[in-house]
């Protein structure tokens, strides 16, 4: 992880959360004393982890660290008094936010933050293979596209157009959606 947003209605806090971070080697960290602060910072840009440390000045935290964990890749640890702990973690569990209790123990935020960075390079690893599924998905349907147009407009088989299509690709040597975007292009007019 590259960046963090800790919110911290104490200094104190926001000081203990900088410093470990640093040891876990985040290099960006921005610090913030409230929901309504860090609601518009994460407008600004995103965050691959967000530590809340609650009760905050203009809120306790549970709806702002739902939020943030329901938008996308970004990790939520969210700490809480150790009487609320139980209730505040089925409340936000759901939504994918790690809750721990205070007072906090060094070796447990410790664990958290590992915890949250695997599962944010996981998520970020799955993000990738979905673009790349996507792309594949995009070539097939152009590509399918232009076979049904050799077939319509030069009367080829299916079977056909399919080979010409890859003869074009590798004579060319070029890809086969760029292959079908041109022959797209010449049947569309």
């Amino acid at each position: 992880m590259e960046s963090a947003l800790i919110v911290s209605r104490s200094e104190k806090g926001a000081e203990y959360f900088t410093k470990l971070l640093h040891e876990a080697g985040v290099q960006q960290i921005a610090a913030l004393r409230s929901g309504g602060e860090a609601r518009r910072r994460l407008c600004e840009r995103d965050f691959d982890l967000v530590i809340i440390n609650s009760l905050l000045r203009d809120e306790s935290g549970e709806k702002l660290s739902c939020d943030i964990a329901s938008r996308g890749t970004t990790q939520v640890i969210l700490v809480v008094k150790s009487e609320y702990h139980d209730a505040v973690s089925a409340l936000c569990e759901c939504a994918g936010v790690l809750t721990i209790a205070k007072p906090i123990s060094k070796p447990t935020l410790w664990s958290a933050l590992m915890f949250a960075k695997s599962a944010h390079n996981r998520i970020r690893r799955m993000q990738t293979e979905n673009v790349q599924l996507q792309q594949k998905i995009d070539d097939i349907r152009i590509i399918n596209r232009a076979k049904c147009m050799l077939v319509s407009q030069l009367s080829m088989s299916e079977e056909q157009a399919h080979r010409y299509i890859e003869k074009q690709a590798m004579d060319s040597r070029t890809a086969k959606r760029e292959i079908a975007e041109g022959i797209i292009k010449l049947y569309e007019n």
